[in-house]
């Protein structure tokens, strides 16, 4: 029995596991140009009127039941009918955690809160010793907030994007790490 993925909390940020009946909020936040460009180009652009539903219900959902991906949705405490994106783990090599946030809420420090949180779930909850997370180069809001959060950039290749080809950065940070900092 895998254990269902838990709701998590910052001082802001309410982080509620993904579900099915959020499909709707998510199209409507995630299908923006400023939201997919620096994502894996997996993702399609233009992004498909039933991208949401169909990701939750052929990727996301499955991968969690699974026990390999744990995913939440992003809303505030003072308006948590409102998603505003959503946050990710996944237990696959070089590529443990990503995100995205709505442009309106970009700015604000609610992915740094967001990605403590994930981060404190991801080595004391899940024991991993490792985080690694890949980025576009490009994406320097991205990279501030793994320089805040004490990851290390350890390797650049190329990668392809929805915006198109640029290098990924992939940056690390270890248990033993990430614990000195607390």
């Amino acid at each position: 029995m895998i254990d269902p993925v838990p709701p998590l909390s910052t001082a802001r940020l309410l982080l509620q596991p993904l579900e099915l009946a959020d499909a709707p909020a998510i199209q409507q936040q995630f299908a923006q140009w400023e939201v997919v460009r620096y994502l894996n180009a997996l993702v399609p652009w233009p992004y498909p009127d039933d991208g949401a539903l169909n990701y939750l219900r052929e990727v996301a959902l499955p991968a969690m039941a699974r026990g390999v991906e744990w995913h939440w949705t992003l809303r505030l405490r003072s308006a948590p009918e409102q998603l505003i994106g959503s946050i990710s783990l996944m237990d696959e090599t070089d590529n443990h955690r990503g995100f995205w946030l709505a442009p309106e809420w970009q700015g604000q420090g609610y992915m740094s809160e967001a990605c403590a949180a994930v981060d404190h779930y991801w080595f004391e909850v899940l024991q991993r010793p490792l985080m690694r997370v890949p980025k576009a180069a490009p994406n320097l809001a991205s990279r501030r907030i793994s320089e805040r959060g004490g990851m290390r950039l350890v390797r650049t290749e190329q990668g392809a994007f929805v915006g198109g080809e640029f290098p990924v950065e992939i940056w690390e940070i270890t248990r033993d790490q990430w614990r000195n900092r607390r």
